[in-house]
């Protein structure tokens, strides 16, 4: 297994997260195959990332070792899963946006409901509700087995050739850094939708 994506330095996350696609991550009895993620770098030129202003207490994962879950809260009702990378001491992170279940389908219905089967995984905050994904997860190594979560190299390796990019989703800031990364005509790849400012009520817009 190449795991040498683990020693890149922090300022090579865009190379790791295209390297991690058709991962493949199991927990909670599915096993996902990873078709679309997304980099980001906390060495303070990137301010859509957690860490870009530094360490706190939730964003202390991001800064090593390499191969460890950093899990957060969005919206008030989904988590997002990322795997952590970059040299320990430098903070980045890849985020887990979309895959395709490739085992334990049943158990991912019974969690996603009745939706097809391209949507079980297709978008981050679906991924870890496949996956069966909790809190828990936090800081917790995604190599060693000793975790709720595994990742293994590819049973399909991916080729770059066969990698699209394209900005970020749902992002404020550098939303159109070109650091989502997805399998080229890969129909679990979610949609992409630009970030909209929300509106303060009784605010006007800029002029």
């Amino acid at each position: 297994m190449d795991y040498s994506w683990l020693h890149a330095p922090a300022a090579q996350v865009p190379e790791t997260a295209q390297t991690l696609l058709g991962w493949e991550i199991t927990a909670g009895g599915v096993r996902v195959r990873l078709t679309e993620v997304e980099a980001y770098a906390g060495t303070g030129k990137d301010p859509a990332s957690h860490a870009h202003r530094g360490s706190t207490p939730r964003t202390a994962v991001m800064f090593g070792p390499a191969g460890y879950a950093y899990t957060y809260f969005v919206f008030g009702m989904h988590w997002c899963l990322n795997i952590v990378s970059g040299a320990e001491g430098e903070a980045a992170a890849v985020l887990l946006r979309a895959g395709e279940v490739v085992d334990g389908l049943d158990i991912a219905r019974e969690r996603r409901g009745d939706v097809p089967d391209r949507d079980l995984a297709r978008g981050p905050a679906r991924l870890v509700v496949a996956l069966g994904i909790t809190a828990a997860a936090n800081g917790t190594s995604m190599i060693d087995g000793n975790g709720p979560l595994l990742l293994t190299s590819p049973t399909r390796p991916v080729s770059r050739s066969a990698i699209s990019a394209g900005p970020r989703v749902g992002v404020a800031a550098a939303h159109d850094i070109p650091w989502r990364f997805w399998i080229t005509d890969d129909p679990t790849v979610s949609s992409y939708r630009r970030h909209v400012p929300r509106r303060r009520p009784g605010r006007k817009p800029a002029q």
